[in-house]
């Protein structure tokens, strides 16, 4: 089960917050901070006449959240350093309508999503910027405490797209996430490789599912499948076998779904059978700085790539000014922290949260923010994001954006972004024609939506 978490809570790393140059910066950026908007986005948080407890964590005074992670396994903070730099600011900024926002870390350590869940039903309010690995072992239990959650990330079938859940990014269950990506390697950018493209996945019950739906995916946009693996997920001792394969095979595209750290060692191999594909799908994992200093060379040998989803690229901070504020609020709440791909996810997430809590005024409950969250028709979460209109329970992502490895760093690719040199909105709906499973419902825990409150 572990080796299952090594992929889906491994997270892309980019970027990071330094300390502020002088006084006169700081005072300029608290001031800043403290206004209760960001990016686009107008009063997100600020000052307030709540009086009453409107539901279950909502007091007069105060809004207690739930925030999942798998830090006591992974060590990684990022969740936790997300929901410390966002609600710090907002409470500084006058919180939600007065009441000051207070997150309950999740730790699930890995294996406890369902304890932390029941404790989570317990005392939150809602679930918000989180995310863990075995996410589907808490769904049942959220949904029969009606709990929203506005995550991070999700991870497992049971959990992507369940109800009472609303993706800050828009990506519908139904639906290829990267299809737009995958059509533009395999026609535009390296139409040569569409004869010979593989996949690659660690061999767990989350990378398998997701291995599958790439399959179908890469065949739909016009590839020609003619490699498809699995590879222990508790780590490979020798990947030659994997790359004399890959070369025999003549694959010349390749999609790699688990932990970067494994295909830095592949790339390595690869590298010394001087054996070079047309492109290399990392995936947003490999998404930082720890991928090419792992691999060294034999990362930049290779041609890779990452989709972010829609998500602003760290690499364009200075000409995106809701990321310029981020990198702000780290450097004034969380210094030693890192900015993250996936923390940007959760600024999303908590974004999301914030303003439509703050839409509900002083009758804060959960139908309210479940309702107005789920109205957004042009959410960019100030622009950190493509626009997607979350009102649309399933539907395919309708843009991507791209990055490359270089030896000094990821930079944005040529994909030819046509919205603000930022995004590409042109992705093809590629819907799943595969059993892949589904998301669970309220009716399966017998509930329905006439129940929230």
């Amino acid at each position: 089960m572990a080796a299952v978490t090594v992929f889906a809570a491994g997270c892309g790393r980019s970027g990071s917050s330094g300390e502020l140059n002088s006084e006169d910066t700081q005072a300029t950026r608290t001031a800043s901070a403290a206004a209760g908007d960001f990016g686009t986005l107008k009063d997100v948080c600020g000052p307030g006449d709540a009086k009453t407890a409107s539901a279950q964590g909502v007091t007069a005074s105060e809004i207690n959240v739930g925030v999942f992670s798998d830090v006591g396994f992974t060590k990684n903070s990022e969740f936790d350093d997300a929901a410390k730099v966002f609600t710090s600011w907002c409470n500084d900024a006058g919180g939600i309508n007065g009441r000051k926002i207070s997150y309950n870390l999740r730790d699930t350590a890995m294996l406890e999503t369902r304890q932390r869940m029941i404790e989570s039903c317990r005392e939150d309010f809602a679930i918000v910027g989180g995310g863990a690995a075995l996410d589907a072992g808490g769904v049942e239990e959220r949904l029969k405490c009606l709990l929203p959650d506005i995550p991070a990330q999700t991870s497992m079938v049971e959990n992507i797209g369940s109800d009472l859940q609303i993706d800050a990014i828009g990506a519908g269950h139904s639906y290829a996430r990267y299809g737009g990506y995958y059509k533009w390697l395999i026609t535009e950018a390296h139409p040569e490789s569409a004869g010979s493209v593989g996949v690659i996945a660690g061999d767990s019950p989350v990378t398998k599912t997701i291995g599958a739906q790439t399959a179908e995916a890469l065949q739909t946009v016009g590839g020609t499948l003619t490699y498809n693996d699995l590879y222990p997920a508790i780590g490979v001792s020798d990947w030659t076998p994997y790359a004399q394969a890959i070369k025999s095979k003549g694959v010349r595209g390749l999609v790699f779904l688990g932990d970067f750290r494994s295909l830095a060692k592949l790339e390595q191999v690869l590298k010394s059978m001087d054996y070079k594909l047309d492109w290399i799908d990392a995936n947003s994992n490999a998404y930082g700085s720890a991928f090419q200093e792992l691999g060294g060379d034999a990362v930049t040998f290779q041609t890779n790539y990452a989709d972010l989803s829609g998500v602003a690229p760290l690499e364009a901070m200075d000409d995106i000014p809701a990321l310029e504020q981020v990198e702000e609020l780290y450097k004034e709440y969380a210094p030693k922290a890192e900015i993250t791909f996936p923390a940007l996810r959760a600024f999303s997430a908590w974004l999301l949260f914030a303003s439509s809590a703050s839409e509900c005024g002083d009758d804060l409950t959960r139908k309210c923010l479940y309702e107005t969250a789920r109205a957004q028709t042009d959410w960019t979460a100030g622009g950190l994001q493509a626009e997607v209109d979350i009102s649309e329970v399933d539907a395919p992502l309708k843009c991507f954006n791209v990055v490359q490895a270089k030896a000094d760093g990821w930079e944005l690719a040529d994909f030819k972004p046509d919205t603000d040199d930022i995004f590409r909105c042109d992705a093809p709906e590629i819907k799943y024609t595969g059993d892949f499973g589904s998301p669970l419902t309220l009716a399966s825990v017998g509930k329905s939506m006439n129940d929230l409150q």
